[in-house]
């Protein structure tokens, strides 16, 4: 057991390290969140004794680089040097102004979750419905008045709807393989469980937006500047490859604003670069994270959970508790939900086996409870590349995202009485 705590120690520190001193400062904007993981991180290589510190050193690389932080990386970099060039060219305002123009402005905040939902469904990835979104959202809330952070949360709580739903999301596809089951089956179940919780989220975002009073002079609409957010929206619907359609959307831009006049060729550049550089702390964020859960995973630290939370099932309602608190727990230590499925998803299958669960909720147990944890950790992908691309911080975000917690209610709920019961 105290091995088990020790490899979890790190995490620990990490998250006491960084919330004691933001309570201390009275600021959570006084304490960067890159000193936070450093300190952790620095902690997690210390403790990892029973061989050389080269090596530890190299475990620690090896988290902070393996293929899919990389990919994640590369995410990035593009995404921030195409939402930098689309502001630069004035896609942003001019996608404002068309909000503003098309939706009355009690719909505002509906408006934008539709929208959040409706794309993250067709996309089936939460980080490229908050790539195209949250500039949009933050622009909107500059110019009505309203608070930035509700607005983007917003965004990034309707980007898990279809993270969630989406048949070619990578959670659904990893939930439905592990517990056998079909997409069509696993979605069915899933709806019952979800969409009442959106339905309810619609309706109160419908109330709030009643206070949001829109500016009276909407500017004309430059259309011709939107067209870089359709044409990335577009080409994510038809399954174009993220890197793809975020290089692409670059290209697209750069165009238009060369056309239009709003840069040269090197002012193009530099906002390029701008972009990318405005990334920089969520890569390295991204990079000490991954470096430190590879060394609390090296010294069994996610075991150590898995073998805790199966020690005491003994009914089927039980046996569907512990997936859920199995793949939230492991979510929370690896800041990554697809990474949370795959970890626990042959477990859950066993737990599900051995309870004679029925392997579709199962399913919808491990993708729910997964995105329900992402949604609300600070330091998830997702949570971070929203506040950045909205230049605020993510704890900021947090007591607004209120379709992550209603899921997270709604699938606890269907646990707790055996709901939907032909699937219970």
């Amino acid at each position: 057991m105290k091995k088990g705590l020790l490899a979890l120690s790190p995490l620990v520190v990490f998250m006491v390290f960084y919330l004691v001193t933001s309570l201390v400062a009275g600021d959570f904007y006084k304490v960067p969140i890159t000193v936070a993981f450093m300190t952790a991180s620095v902690y997690a290589v210390v403790i990892s004794d029973g061989m050389p510190l080269k090596k530890r050193i190299n475990a620690y690389s090896r988290g902070a680089a393996t293929e899919q932080m990389m990919l994640m990386l590369w995410i990035f970099v593009l995404a921030g040097a195409f939402a930098h060039t689309a502001k630069m060219m004035g896609a942003i305002d001019a996608t404002v102004n068309m909000t503003l123009s098309l939706l009355p402005p009690q719909m505002l905040l509906a408006g934008l979750f539709l929208a959040a939902c409706f794309i993250s469904l067709s996309i089936g990835t939460s980080v490229g419905t908050i790539v195209a979104l949250t500039p949009i959202a933050a622009g909107v809330a500059e110019q009505t008045g309203a608070s930035v952070p509700l607005m983007t949360a917003v965004v990034v709580g309707g980007s898990f709807f279809g993270d969630n739903l989406s048949f070619i999301s990578d959670t659904t596809i990893i939930a439905t393989q592990t517990q056998g089951c079909r997409l069509s089956d696993k979605f069915r179940v899933n709806s019952f469980i979800v969409v009442p919780a959106a339905l309810l989220i619609l309706i109160a975002y419908i109330v709030m937006g009643t206070g949001i009073h829109a500016p009276q002079d909407v500017p004309a609409v430059e259309a011709v500047k939107v067209l870089p957010y359709l044409v990335v929206l577009v080409c994510a619907v038809f399954g174009m490859n993220v890197l793809g359609v975020l290089t692409l959307g670059i290209i697209f831009t750069g165009v238009i604003g060369l056309w239009l006049g709003a840069y040269d060729v090197f002012g193009w550049m530099q906002a390029m670069g701008d972009g990318i550089k405005g990334m920089g702390e969520l890569i390295i964020i991204t990079m000490m994270a991954g470096g430190l859960l590879e060394l609390i995973k090296q010294r069994g630290g996610i075991d150590y959970i898995i073998r805790l939370l199966t020690a005491h099932v003994h009914s089927k309602r039980g046996a569907e508790l512990s997936i859920a608190a199995l793949v939230s727990l492991v979510n929370v230590c690896t800041a990554n939900n697809t990474v949370a499925i795959i970890t626990v998803g042959g477990i859950a299958k066993q737990i599900g086996d051995r309870f004679g669960l029925d392997n579709r909720k199962c399913a919808s147990i491990l993708d729910t409870f997964s995105c329900f944890t992402q949604g609300l950790i600070p330091y998830g992908a997702q949570m971070l590349m929203a506040a950045g691309l909205a230049a605020i911080n993510p704890i900021s975000i947090l007591p607004y995202l209120y379709y992550p917690f209603a899921i997270g209610v709604a699938a606890l709920l269907a646990i707790l009485l055996r709901y939907p019961r032909r699937y219970s």
